[in-house]
């Protein structure tokens, strides 16, 4: 389901290419793979379900929210700055580091409100299910029967935004990031108004 990462994918991606998107994905595991041995950890002690406390709601939305909010702000306000469509590499040294692909695949997977609810969710009856068949063996392979797909997706996604920036040119590029910094604002809205409406 297209969120917050994979428009992030799209948009570094253009100047990255598929070794970004298989960085992205190495990020987007290093949040997610913790997250679902967790949930099996505490499965394993009886506890069903975790998103009963309106409290982790609560912060998970505000805190995603407003993540994607700055983060598209910044990405709006660069692309208007910029007049080349290499923009990224006119940062300073110290915003290129954060800007680094497995960095942005494990911020922008950690501050996904939806991504971690669904985890504490259905997720959690998937990991439960993998329990009892096969203890943390049959959740190791339930993860990796679900991650490969991640990889291929975001790979795929990154290279072909890569391919796509010499049709768009570079007014097209900095336009495009600019729509994608909107649709991140988007989603950060959305995930406020939705927390705060509950």
């Amino acid at each position: 389901m297209p969120g917050p990462l994979f428009f992030t994918v799209i948009s570094h991606g253009m100047k990255s290419g598929a070794k970004g998107g298989l960085f992205f994905s190495i990020g987007h595991t290093l949040f997610e793979l913790p997250l679902v041995l967790f949930l099996a950890f505490i499965w394993n002690f009886g506890v069903t379900q975790v998103t009963d406390q309106s409290i982790i709601k609560l912060s998970i939305g505000i805190v995603g929210g407003l993540a994607l909010i700055a983060f598209g702000a910044i990405q709006i306000y660069e692309s208007i700055k910029s007049k080349t469509s290499n923009y990224q590499k006119e940062a300073n040294p110290k915003s290129q580091k954060l800007r680094h692909p497995l960095l942005l695949g494990l911020a922008f997977t950690g501050l996904n409100p939806f991504f971690i609810v669904w985890w504490l969710t259905a997720g959690l009856k998937l990991v439960g299910d993998a329990m009892t068949i096969a203890s943390f063996a049959g959740v190791l392979i339930m993860y990796v029967a679900h991650v490969w797909m991640d990889y291929a997706w975001l790979t795929a996604t990154a290279y072909l935004a890569n391919r796509g920036t010499n049709i768009l040119g570079s007014k097209g590029y900095r336009i495009l990031i600019a729509v994608f910094g909107v649709v991140l604002i988007c989603f950060g809205t959305y995930f406020l108004v939705l927390v705060l409406a509950t």
